[in-house]
């Protein structure tokens, strides 16, 4: 397998510039890390660093747009503080992406910020919402229409305790492997789900064929113990930025991490040939059903 990561030697936020073979990488689905580039808690932020400033019941805390916080437990004067320690971030990863990827300046919709203090290897789930099973991101009831998933990370853990992923195969290979076993699509049961509001608009072939791959890939024993994967543990002090939708990933264990969600619209890449969506297109050899409609979200 080639190397599914791309070290960039970034040191300062200010710094990011562009290369095509950066743009070519992470819309081939690789990872970008970048080592040292850190993001600076302040001295008054550190004592935020606590599982308790998330909310009981919460899976995350987020900071929206609107400089509004949700998730977050803690008193009013944390909560205040860790708003603006999100909101820094969310400034930072942005002025990233510009520099990086000036080719999306325009095209990006910014997703609130997030703010992960919980364990990752505490987390009871089932199989199909295990983020410890190798997978790519596909949502059951959010139906995208091939609009890409693009995620800013950093690990903020005060006790230097790194953020372990496992990286994986092409999203190509994995498509192959799994899409002579999927469940072919049914647009009267994609009407059904619609009108009982489980998912939020029309489920296209597309996004059908995304959850498959993502169900299929996290039910095969065999593939997650030796399928073919390297493990990265991101240390505290650096940055990794990928195509979630794309990338083949787990996340093993960790704790405090922060996170930028940006949705780019279906089509907005460089090498359009490169998307989920183009790659599912040519190998099922028909459009998708669905292609033509625009993102309900």
């Amino acid at each position: 397998m080639n190397s599914p990561l791309v070290e960039i030697d970034f040191t300062g936020w200010e710094q990011a510039h562009s290369r095509p073979e950066w743009t070519a990488a992470v819309e081939d689905g690789k990872v970008l890390y970048f080592p040292h580039l850190a993001f600076m808690v302040q001295p008054e932020e550190t004592p935020l660093l606590r599982e308790d400033m998330l909310a009981s019941g919460s899976r995350n805390v987020s900071l929206g747009a609107d400089a509004v916080l949700k998730g977050a437990g803690g008193s009013a004067g944390d909560q205040q503080k860790l708003a603006t320690m999100i909101g820094r971030f969310r400034q930072q990863a942005l002025q990233l992406v510009d520099g990086l990827l000036p080719e999306y300046k325009g095209k990006l919709r910014v997703a609130p910020t997030s703010f992960r203090p919980r364990q990752v290897e505490t987390r009871a789930q089932s199989v199909r919402a295990d983020d410890q099973r190798m997978h790519v991101d596909a949502f059951p009831s959010r139906p995208t229409y091939g609009e890409r998933i693009l995620r800013v990370f950093t690990n903020v853990n005060p006790q230097g305790a790194p953020r372990v992923w496992r990286v994986g195969d092409s999203f190509e290979t994995i498509a192959r492997k799994y899409l002579p076993h999927a469940k072919p699509y049914s647009l009267w049961q994609a009407k059904v789900l619609n009108a009982l509001h489980v998912t939020k608009s029309l489920r296209s072939e597309y996004d059908h064929l995304m959850l498959q791959l993502h169900d299929l890939m996290k039910q095969d024993d065999d593939y997650q113990k030796n399928g073919t994967q390297l493990t990265m543990p991101f240390p505290p002090g650096s940055v990794w930025v990928c195509y979630s939708d794309q990338a083949t990933h787990a996340v093993m264990s960790g704790q405090f991490m922060m996170e930028q969600t940006l949705y780019l619209p279906r089509g907005g890449e460089v090498n359009h040939q490169a998307s989920p969506l183009a790659i599912l297109t040519r190998l099922v050899g028909r459009p998708l059903a669905g292609v033509g409609e625009g993102s309900a979200r």
